[in-house]
């Protein structure tokens, strides 16, 4: 394009509609020869010069549209701030900086938290429209406060339930809806007893944990029986050593190579929220199980590929960190050591003798630091009590 001025404005608009918005976003659409957003928003709006067009669901079908117009003036309405769970960030990752411009209105979190008096800066913010609520677990703790952006009526009533199934029926909720407009409503109930059937669009839920659910550890090495499994399972002890030789950072992805029940990969998205990981799983029941587990621990970004890792990885980007909880092989060690930029920290366990062999040879020629880890628990034996001792574990760690 000959003319880079932006030709795509993206402006955040409330429930007060069209004469709250400043002057620059006013005269964005005044001048705007297309204008998109939800049916909702378009109805905020008088009559103006432009076209207008109901966003398609799901969202990213309308983007191919809406780049036809490239270089003509288009105003893409968003619900308050756009880039705050909302479209912007998602029309900003198909077009360069300067072929847009943004003008955000107060957020719903801004909204809630001056309804509430809650600090932002100490709440959790979270947008489920179309997430799944599984995504509260791992902040299911007394105490804790969230502001979660929902669908519709029908997802806080889903919401209330899903916190009583998990002991937290005690939370106290707080239905915002429509907040900012002339509609605005504001209620409160317990989650066991959410009494409304009639819970108007757009709707955040207000939440103060309460109740007496498990909650989940925010330490590496959670228990167990937090992962459904068949026995293939790093145990706690050696999971949370294991993550330590990892060393989980922002932003970073890990492989996880003959995942079992998912544990390694599903603590490290665990572990913050801008860490990605791919769990390589060749037996389908295990790969079924670990994306339950996923799922069920609130880390759905998890991918779960079922197949043997050495044909499956191969055109994927390389990862930051590998662990290898199972398939140990001189192939796959070889493929991983060809493939992997330097950098790449490597973390293998081995129980069997021979697996401990190879990893042996590995740090003898590699380096790295080797690792022998003896576990026991007490036990009963007869009326008193003795050590059991399970396999001793052999962990490898390396920075390639």
């Amino acid at each position: 394009m000959a003319d880079r001025t932006p030709w795509l404005t993206i402006v955040g608009i409330g429930e007060d509609g069209f004469a709250a918005l400043p002057p620059v976003s006013q005269a964005a659409l005044a001048n705007a020869t297309l204008i998109v957003g939800a049916t909702r928003q378009l109805a905020l709006l008088p009559t103006l010069a432009g076209e207008t067009q109901a966003w398609p669901v799901p969202f990213e079908a309308g983007v191919a549209h809406l780049l036809e117009r490239r270089g003509t003036p288009v105003v893409m309405l968003a619900s308050g701030d756009p880039f705050w769970f909302g479209a912007g960030g998602t029309l900003a990752r198909h077009l360069p900086p300067d072929e847009w411009v943004a003008h955000p209105a107060p957020s719903t979190f801004a909204h809630a938290a001056a309804r509430l008096g809650w600090r932002i800066e100490e709440t959790l913010c979270l947008g489920l429209h179309a997430a799944p609520l599984t995504r509260l677990r791992p902040h299911l703790a007394p105490g804790t406060r969230a502001i979660v952006l929902l669908r519709d009526g029908a997802a806080v009533v889903a919401t209330a339930r899903y916190l009583d199934e998990q002991g937290f029926g005690a939370s106290r909720l707080t239905v915002l809806e429509a907040l900012g407009g002339a509609r605005e409503r504001i209620r409160s109930a317990v989650a066991a007893a959410l009494p409304f059937d009639d819970i108007a669009h757009p709707v955040a839920l207000a939440v103060e944990i309460a109740g007496d659910g498990r909650v989940l550890s925010r330490a590496s090495g959670v228990a167990d029986d937090w992962f459904a499994h068949d026995g293939q399972l790093t145990k706690r002890p050696a999971r949370a050593l294991t993550l330590s030789a990892l060393a989980p950072r922002a932003g970073e992805t890990l492989w996880d190579i003959g995942a079992g029940s998912g544990s390694i990969a599903i603590e490290w998205l665990l572990s913050h929220p801008a860490t990605e990981a791919i769990a390589f799983e060749r037996d389908a029941v295990r790969s079924a199980r670990i994306r339950e587990n996923a799922d069920t621990l609130g880390v759905d970004r998890l991918i779960v590929v079922h197949g043997d890792a050495l044909s499956m990885f191969a055109d994927r980007p390389p990862p930051d960190a590998v662990f290898i909880g199972g398939g140990l092989s001189d192939a796959l060690l070889d493929a991983l050591f060809a493939r992997l930029p330097p950098g790449t920290r490597l973390v293998a366990n081995a129980v069997t003798l021979e697996s401990e062999a190879l990893l042996a040879r590995c740090h003898a020629a590699r380096g790295g630091h080797l690792l022998r880890i003896d576990l026991s628990e007490a036990a009963p034996i007869g009326t008193r009590r003795g050590w059991r001792t399970a396999y001793p574990l052999v962990q490898w760690s390396v920075t390639l």
